[in-house]
């Protein structure tokens, strides 16, 4: 079995930092946008996995300059270095952030905070109630009647329609809740 190498480098996050202060870098924050919201990195910019566009990333940095790309823990940032060497533009080096804000943050590197905004994203909260109406939904079932098969259905359908056109009603009526005021709401039930 061959390992290939992935077409994008990894960097940790004191090279990062490094790169930024000497602008050699631009960085690119790939959360989702309550997440950013309540906390990020200095200079990082917004661009979520959920609506990302290569092609208008990759025009963030010139040419000579490294497109940094970081998420929460590593995953979704290799997701976008992924998609952004296909856009490549001469010059430009695409670099994802290993370990993301957490590795960031576990080196003592400075973020900026937002207490005001939910410390639960907009995913974990759709995650949650999804969870629960299934679960109490399918208990419901068993034990008081079948008709009740009808709550996890609808939450199945409601997967189904997000992950179908990429949007979230859930994630929108949560978004809007008071405990995420402040933070620019997700529609996207992206992970």
């Amino acid at each position: 079995m061959s390992v290939t190498a992935n077409p994008y480098k990894e960097a940790k996050p004191r090279q990062v930092q490094q790169w930024l202060s000497q602008g050699e870098a631009v960085l690119v924050d790939v959360r989702e946008a309550d997440e950013h919201a309540r906390e990020r990195i200095r200079g990082a910019i917004l661009a979520p996995l959920s609506k990302f566009d290569p092609g208008k990333v990759q025009e963030l940095a010139k040419p000579g300059q490294k497109l940094v790309v970081h998420c929460h823990s590593g995953r979704r940032s290799a997701d976008a270095a992924l998609m952004s060497t296909a856009f490549c533009k001469p010059g430009v080096e695409v670099v994802s952030m290993v370990g993301g804000i957490e590795a960031w943050k576990s080196e003592n590197l400075p973020v900026e905070v937002n207490a005001t905004v939910s410390r639960i994203s907009v995913m974990r909260q759709v995650q949650i109630v999804i969870g629960v109406g299934v679960l109490g939904g399918s208990a419901l079932a068993w034990f008081v009647h079948p008709g009740f098969v009808a709550i996890p259905a609808f939450f199945g359908a409601g997967l189904l329609f997000a992950g179908a056109s990429g949007t979230c009603a859930l994630a929108s009526i949560l978004g809007g809740m008071p405990w995420n005021k402040g933070a620019a709401g997700s529609d996207s039930c992206a992970t």
